[in-house]
């Protein structure tokens, strides 16, 4: 693959990375409002409080061995925890497209590796037992697309096996685009087109013909509108489709709508050092 092709992708993982992607049928809540039931575990992890979201995460699994939600959760958290250890959920990797350039390798942890895996697996074979008796089960099929998302990440964020990575995310937006044809109302779902859209967009049209030839979707106006319909009505997802815009808007040259937005995030999540970090930028 051509070293700009590379390059590109490797933008598009990262972005990614927010397939942390479930999506919602919960209608949007106010923050005060947001961290109760499974999507307290999520308020932890925004926060940056892995342990506390995995507390929250294995008494969900407790309490509903059959639901797949919880395991692709507490899998998340792994992930996300890997992310912060690893510095790869800098906001500035966002805002600096030179940063993807490196080729430095990482450095997995063993132990949360094993337990991502392990949660990954058991929300594989609950997803497909319960499948097998209703393959329209929404959040069945909503815990799917989470576990393809969640594994492309770590194959190709911290494993950095971007083809293959790539293939899993693929398959996680695919699955995301199918399910909104049949249910227009998962909100945190159109974060999977989003940022595929915008990131890609901003690439020169030559390159934007390559990306399309192998499937990739490169519409940056889409990428946007997308990502709103998640930072308005989502639920699990609304805090990071927020995040993203305020990427965009600081490559726009948009400072005003960063900052509101960021001070939005910092206030709902102040343990989050990010969103502090990047609104000082701003400032």
């Amino acid at each position: 693959m051509p070293f700009l092709v590379k390059h590109n992708t490797r933008c598009a993982l990262t972005v990614l990375v927010t397939l942390l992607s479930l999506c919602a049928t919960a209608p949007a809540q106010r923050p005060d409002d947001f961290c109760f039931g499974l999507a307290a575990g999520y308020c932890h992890m925004y926060n940056l409080q892995f342990s506390d979201a995995h507390q929250v995460f294995a008494e969900w699994q407790r309490l509903h061995p059959q639901d797949p939600m919880g395991p692709v959760s507490d899998a998340a958290a792994y992930l996300f925890s890997e992310f912060d250890r690893l510095h790869i959920l800098e906001a500035e990797f966002f805002a600096n497209d030179s940063n993807f350039a490196s080729q430095k390798q990482l450095t997995p942890d063993a132990d949360v590796k094993q337990k991502f895996e392990a949660q990954l697996e058991k929300t594989r074979l609950l997803v497909s037992d319960r499948l097998s008796h209703d393959p329209k089960d929404t959040n069945v099929l909503f815990a799917n697309i989470l576990m393809l998302a969640l594994r492309g990440d770590y194959i190709a964020l911290i494993e950095k096996r971007n083809l293959a990575g790539l293939s899993y995310l693929k398959q996680a937006r695919l699955a995301a685009e199918s399910l909104l044809k049949t249910n227009s109302s998962c909100f945190d779902a159109y974060l999977a087109l989003g940022v595929e859209n915008y990131l890609l967009g901003l690439r020169a049209a030559p390159l934007r013909w390559i990306l399309q030839l192998g499937g990739a979707q490169t519409d940056k106006d889409a990428g946007l509108k997308n990502l709103r319909i998640t930072a308005e009505k989502g639920h699990y997802l609304q805090p990071y489709a927020r995040l993203l815009l305020a990427v965009a808007a600081i490559r726009d040259q948009d400072r005003n709508s960063a900052r509101s937005l960021l001070q939005g995030l910092a206030q709902q999540f102040p343990n989050n050092r990010l969103y502090t970090k990047e609104l000082a930028q701003i400032r």
